[in-house]
């Protein structure tokens, strides 16, 4: 993709402070961090997101993500990891490639994490997973 960021990056258009690259993947610090050694993990092929991106780019960026995660607890001596993936606006996605964010916690670092609010009405979780079942 022409005027994609994270395409740009890969191509070295745009700096970044890379942490890992192989034939598939790039890894790199965001620059508007939540704790420090927060990482980007992307495909090198473009997609939008999860819900467009082949099987095997995403079987490579989440292997990235698994061993980049172990790395980043250990420098950073991290409490914890968060996974966060995106996927379109209204879920908060900015940039439109697939992206894996690896976010470093620790037990101060003040974050807190949503509550369920949303209550199932009486047999409807039954009937959401079914309609779920059928498109799987």
């Amino acid at each position: 993709m022409k005027n994609c960021l994270f395409c740009k990056i890969i191509k070295g258009e745009i700096p970044s402070t890379k942490v890992y690259e192989d034939e598939n993947i790039f890894a790199f610090l965001d620059i508007n961090p939540n704790n420090i050694g927060h990482t980007l993990v992307i495909p090198k092929k473009h997609s939008r997101n999860i819900l467009d991106i082949e099987e095997r780019d995403l079987k490579n960026v989440i292997m990235g993500v698994q061993k980049i995660s172990q790395a980043i607890k250990k420098a950073v001596s991290a409490d914890g990891i968060n996974v966060m993936n995106n996927n379109e606006p209204v879920a908060g996605q900015v940039i439109f490639h697939t992206h894996f964010h690896i976010i470093p916690r620790f037990e101060s670092d003040g974050y807190k994490h949503w509550k369920g609010k949303t209550k199932y009405a009486e047999g409807e979780a039954e009937q959401v997973a079914e309609k779920i079942r059928k498109e799987i």
